[in-house]
């Protein structure tokens, strides 16, 4: 046995001598595990030894000797890294004992937590860890104390976020002294998957480990909002949620004032300052994050603003933009929007308040613009499939040029790349014209120079900005034919480009990439997933994760078989999710046409609001709403402007598409304001009237009785735009009912009489 190197381990186990009792125990069990000795083949030869120096001996002396052979035994067989790590993980295991006291104690503060975490923290990691069936409740009850309190949440992360992982987090947190706080549902997803993608404490995936990244992060948790709150007297808003829809409405026009007149606390906007000086004039974008945000069931998307800050010139300056930025995200809290989003689930009465995920913006500078190559969202379901080819368990995602707001809200005229991932290049449109006519062509960019999102033509973007990948996502329309940009310097003539991604989809790791992080978080989730992300720089930055909200697709919808023609209303083949609607009484039918011909701007906002005041008086009835498709789109000439708000207490909502002047409707299928129909319970529907083989009984809608009038005298002035149709009243006591089958791609709504089966939820 070699003494000196036993010696020389004792030295380094003495400058911890309260632990050589945890430390030989470590020792005796890894002995064991290695089939070196056992504890009573050590006990027994330590008695023999006694034996030959003397006739009898205490317990003392015995535990001395046994002390000195693990000792020796343990020097001669394992190496000096060994050694260290064993000693470092009795440290570990002491300063453990002690963290998992204070996280679990009746009023500790988030101040002594962090202590105990960082005294944790600094020793070593090395290679032996903390027992998982120990290490487990100290990371639920750290997850439940930094980052989130739900449950399900709860019951994932404490697999994959470790107690460093908490550690570094905190490092990268900013609170208010004098109030706790969580960092809120959009970072906790984040932090979550990209902990799944790439573990801290298992083997990780080459590929992963190359592309998949997050952008600079930092946590504004929630104690900031609250003491934000106190500070200026502002308490009243904690009830704001439980005043009438008016009045919330109302006195949400008038609360930016209130919230630009007050300040935060003295402490905090030094802690701002501070964290100003770190960042240094690199874009920022500040992301809401409340408690509820991103959570199972509901994902809030859209309710809460996000603020992109171009963060350039002098501190004062950049201070003065990053407060009003937290502040317009606080106020967002008292929004109608997710209110009235809250009360629908449940949820009105929990304590929701704010975090701000703070993030350097993905991207590069081109001059005074600052840009991601692409962005957008993936689904690890896809539910919109035009051709039983594509494979729904593959998934979807919807691709664009520049900064992701394009690919989450409908925008005019504009159209997202969408790419189902088990055939990326197949597309729903034929021909070189088609495919540029349901392209993108605008782009978002931040200008730094002007602090604010712009959005550039794309042949503005070529001519102004040298974008060394921009011919990936480019294809050449000549003579007809359309085909992808072959290389990097290839001049491209901006007139006959067109954005369709196909040089990207087949030249990169981004499809294969993207299928396999969608399969490990949906797997890890065991539910489907969708993601925000960007793609620059040969990097995927993973910006949101959260459950998709799907529609009943795991029940198989029937089709009624041999229905009368002169009773089928409409049928539709594209984009169909599942579900079913009977017995629906009344419709809402803006009629496309007369939508077209209404002339003046604040027309066309009046039908919006004609809708929400029906959804407000029908919301207690079963009623289906249909119009021209955009709902919910920022340009009003190509559909109805509304929220969330104004259509969710609809059974089922229409987008119908004539194609006059070419007006089609975008495919809504991943937008913020799809996401609101699937997890309002709203069945979404796509009707193209003038498709071959589609019928649509437009007569049915123009022809009957409308009791527009009767239910809101004060609009009736509308009624050649809006109809309201009592359907037992004007159709002999029949109602519609709506079956639409996602499986193949079929749907159909017919009158028929009253279903006398019990319905279950909105759907069925």
């Amino acid at each position: 046995m070699d003494i000196v190197r036993t010696y020389r381990m004792f030295q380094k186990m003495m400058q911890y001598p309260k632990l050589l009792g945890e430390m030989r125990k470590l020792f005796l069990q890894a002995l064991k595990e290695r089939g070196i000795k056992s504890e009573e083949e050590i006990r027994k030869e330590a008695e023999e030894q006694l034996r030959k120096i003397k006739a009898s001996w205490g317990e003392d002396e015995l535990k001395e000797w046994e002390d000195v052979l693990t000792d020796l035994y343990f020097a001669s067989h394992f190496t000096d890294e060994e050694i260290e790590s064993y000693i470092n993980l009795a440290r570990k295991m002491e300063r453990f004992r002690h963290l998992n006291k204070v996280v679990n104690m009746d009023g500790a503060t988030s101040i002594q937590i962090k202590r105990a975490l960082n005294e944790f923290c600094e020793i070593p990691e090395g290679d032996l860890y903390i027992p998982p069936n120990e290490a487990i409740g100290t990371r639920v009850a750290l997850i439940n104390h930094f980052i989130s309190n739900q449950l399900k949440f709860i019951s994932i992360a404490k697999h994959h976020i470790t107690i460093r992982d908490i550690n570094e987090l905190c490092e990268r947190s900013y609170w208010s002294r004098r109030r706790s706080g969580r960092i809120g549902g959009k970072a906790a997803g984040m932090l979550l998957a990209y902990k799944i993608l790439l573990p801290r404490l298992s083997k990780r995936d080459p590929e992963l480990e190359q592309y998949v990244t997050i952008p600079e992060s930092y946590y504004f948790n929630s104690g900031i909002f609250s003491d934000f709150l106190d500070y200026n007297g502002l308490e009243e808003f904690r009830t704001q949620k439980y005043k009438s829809r008016e009045t919330i409405e109302e006195e949400y026009k008038t609360m930016a004032r209130l919230f630009e007149r007050a300040s935060f606390p003295p402490d905090l906007v030094e802690q701002f300052k501070g964290f100003l000086e770190k960042v240094g004039e690199h874009p920022l974008i500040l992301r809401s994050s409340s408690l509820l945000e991103d959570n199972f069931g509901y994902a809030f998307s859209g309710k809460y603003d996000s603020v992109f800050l171009a963060n350039q010139g002098d501190l004062e300056k950049r201070l003065r933009e990053f407060i009003w930025g937290l502040k317009r995200v606080h106020m967002s809290t008292f929004g109608p929007a997710p209110i009235l989003y809250r009360m629908d689930h449940g949820l009105l009465d929990f304590d929701e308040r704010m975090s701000v995920l703070v993030q350097k913006v993905a991207g590069r500078r081109f001059g005074k613009y600052f840009f991601p190559f692409a962005a957008g969202v993936a689904y690890s379901r896809n539910t919109y499939r035009w051709t039983p080819k594509i494979k729904m368990e593959e998934g979807l995602v919807r691709l664009v040029l520049g900064l992701g707001t394009r690919a989450v809200d409908r925008v005019a005229g504009d159209y997202p790349r969408m790419v189902a991932l088990s055939h990326p290049l197949l597309r729903p449109e034929v021909g070189a014209e088609q495919i540029r006519k349901y392209s993108q062509k605008m782009v978002d960019v931040l200008n730094l120079e002007e602090n604010r999102l712009e959005t550039l033509a794309l042949s503005d973007l070529m001519n102004q900005v040298e974008h060394p990948e921009i011919h990936q996502a480019l294809s050449v329309i000549d003579d007809g034919h359309i085909s992808p940009a072959m290389f990097r310097g290839h001049h491209l003539d901006p007139a006959k480009c067109c954005i369709t991604f196909d040089a990207f989809l087949m030249r990169s790791p981004f499809v294969k990439l993207m299928r396999k992080i969608l399969s490990r978080l949906e797997e890890a989730y065991q539910h489907p997933v969708d993601i925000e992300f960007a793609w620059d720089g040969g990097k995927l930055y993973l910006l949101q994760c959260r459950t998709l909200a799907i529609g009943p697709d795991d029940q198989s919808i029937r089709i009624p078989a041999d229905v009368p023609e002169e009773r089928i209303i409409f049928t539709n083949d594209k984009g169909v999710s599942n579900g079913a609607v009977i017995n629906v009484e009344y419709i809402v039918y803006v009629d496309p046409k007369a939508y077209g011909r209404l002339s003046t701007y604040e027309e066309k906002i009046e039908i919006g609001r004609v809708v929400s005041r029906l959804n407000r008086i029908l919301g207690t009835k079963r009623y289906g709403l249909l119009g021209p498709g955009r709902w919910g789109s920022n340009d009003i000439n190509l559909g109805v402007r509304v929220g969330y708000e104004d259509i969710n207490k609809t059974l089922f909502l229409a987008e119908i598409a004539f194609e006059e002047k070419g007006a089609t409707p975008e495919v809504s299928y991943g937008t913020h304001f799809f996401n609101d129909l699937v997890e309002a319970r709203i069945l979404p529907i796509a009707i193209y009237p003038d498709q071959p083989g589609t019928i649509f009984r437009e007569e049915f809608f123009l022809n009957s009785q409308n009791i527009l009038g009767e239910i809101l005298p004060e609009l009736a002035h509308y009624s050649m735009v809006v109809k309201v149709i009592h359907v037992p009243s004007s159709h002999g006591g029949q109602f519609l009912h709506v079956f639409q089958d996602a499986e193949n791609q079929k749907g159909v709504a017919i009158l028929g009489p009253e279903e006398k089966s019990k319905i279950s939820g909105r759907w069925g």
